[in-house]
């Protein structure tokens, strides 16, 4: 039985390679790998959860599941904006933890194959950054590619954890 759930959980994972969901923020484009995603929902109406970072806007229910959501925009130390029609809600599962992302637009799924992903410059160039895996070419677009896993520090689950 355990052979057959790995089989499949395998093929999934092989359909899944390569495809990363992008969106953007003021006009830069990021991309997430797509096995992270569980699904993209509309903004609504998000409850303040007391003594979190800014970014962490709160809470939503979702069907009766308790979402901690993240404004993206704030965590990488953008300016605040009015969220408006094209603000989304990317929800991911990150180790087994269901959390939102608020990010100003979804763009597309695209197919980034390994060989158009170079790692990002190293900390030489004075580009550090914890959050990027890497950088993708699609055509003529390139994508900052997140590590979903590296989005949040460890003390960081442990709250978002705590508060949902």
């Amino acid at each position: 039985m355990s052979e057959i759930y790995n089989e499949k959980n395998a093929m999934e994972e092989d359909t899944q390679h390569g495809r990363f969901l992008t969106f953007s923020l003021e006009d830069e484009v990021y991309g997430i790998e797509i096995k992270y995603v569980t699904e993209i929902i509309g903004i609504q109406s998000i409850t303040r959860v007391p003594e979190v970072p800014d970014y962490v806007k709160g809470i939503i229910n979702l069907r009766g599941k308790i979402i901690p959501v993240i404004d993206v925009r704030l965590k990488f130390g953008k300016k605040p904006m009015e969220y408006d029609d094209r603000t989304c809600i990317i929800v991911i599962n990150i180790l087994e933890v269901s959390v939102g992302l608020i990010v100003d637009n979804v763009e597309e799924v695209l197919t980034i194959d390994d060989e158009d992903i170079a790692a990002p410059p190293g900390s030489k160039t004075g580009f550090e950054n914890r959050y990027i895996k890497g950088i993708g070419k699609a055509g003529e677009k390139v994508q900052l590619l997140l590590d979903c896993l590296k989005l949040l520090k460890n003390d960081e689950m442990e709250m978002i954890e705590g508060i949902r």
